[in-house]
């Protein structure tokens, strides 16, 4: 069975440029018909397109953020599959996205007034420009030519920042969905779960290799007894935390809203106050006392 898998996942049509056709194809032929049964002559109507466009790009990105991470905690043929082809998994995010592109300059350009009144937020205008630029570069740096104009450690910072802003970016699209706005809808909760899914194998990936370099430089020291409990305490504290959105949103309206010092990251900060990351940073803590223990005992 797992060499059937892997003679399967070596076929052209499964990777590089024919997974990317294979992905972007049906893509744009959903937003072709799209287009076709929407009434683009209205704001809402492009809106909904751009709604679309989303939902049709944010598995990609999820799936590029993760790769590696499953590689590390999860080796086999099929990880190695995703890691292979990290890069056209972001280039199908990027082909979605540029849809996504279209539709808000035809929102801005054609129907302006809805734009103003009902959709422009500055803050969340300087996300999607932050968000964009990324794109963006990473795309252009992706190809030899692109990346010969960069150093290797200005690569990877570039690519290792602009993944975690645009996760940041989608991730919190569908907390919002969820935790702020009335009406959410299924496929919703599957991106927010996702998108937690995915930050949480980066954190326990990103320790294991820390824990498994330290075990090889023979840096491990014994950790507190009482660390891994209180870690794993953490973990499921934040996981608790991410299901109950609302009331962090609450919370943080009532403490970290209305001061002279705030008005600044208000108006212009992407992401400000950072409530949808507030579990996901409990989570991060409880991993880290955990793998702390683990490197310990080389569990």
């Amino acid at each position: 069975m797992s060499n059937d898998l892997k003679e399967v996942l070596k076929r052209g049509a499964l990777n590089k440029w024919g997974l990317f056709w294979l992905v972007t194809g049906p893509i744009s032929a959903a937003m072709i018909v799209a287009m076709m049964a929407t009434d683009l002559s209205s704001g809402p109507g492009v809106s909904a397109m751009i709604q679309l466009s989303v939902r049709c790009a944010v598995p990609w990105l999820y799936i590029a953020f993760a790769a590696s991470s499953l590689q590390v905690l999860f080796p086999g043929h099929f990880s190695r599959w995703l890691l292979r082809n990290r890069k056209y998994f972001g280039l199908c995010f990027a082909a979605a996205m540029a849809w996504q592109g279209l539709f808000i300059l035809w929102m801005v350009l054609v129907h302006t007034d809805y734009y103003v009144n009902e959709v422009y937020v500055l803050r969340d205008a300087i996300e999607g420009v932050v968000g964009y630029a990324f794109l963006l570069a990473m795309t252009a740096t992706s190809f030899p030519k692109g990346r010969r104009l960069l150093t290797p450690k200005q690569w990877r910072i570039l690519h290792l920042g602009g993944i975690y802003f645009l996760w940041a970016y989608a991730f919190s699209v569908y907390w919002w969905a969820l935790f702020y706005y009335s009406n959410p809808v299924p496929l919703d909760y599957a991106f927010y779960c996702a998108g937690l899914a995915a930050w949480v194998l980066r954190a326990f990936a990103f320790f294991r290799k820390r824990a498994k370099a330290a075990a090889r430089a023979s840096l491990g020291t014994a950790a507190h007894p009482l660390a891994r409990a209180v870690g794993v305490a953490l973990i499921g504290i934040g996981l608790v935390a991410a299901g109950i959105g609302s009331a962090l949103q609450g919370v943080a309206d009532q403490y970290l809203y209305g001061y002279t010092l705030t008005e600044w990251p208000e108006l212009y900060l992407p992401y400000w106050p950072f409530e949808p990351f507030l579990a996901l940073a409990v989570i991060g803590i409880g991993v880290y006392l955990r793998r702390s223990q683990a490197q310990a005992t080389g569990s």
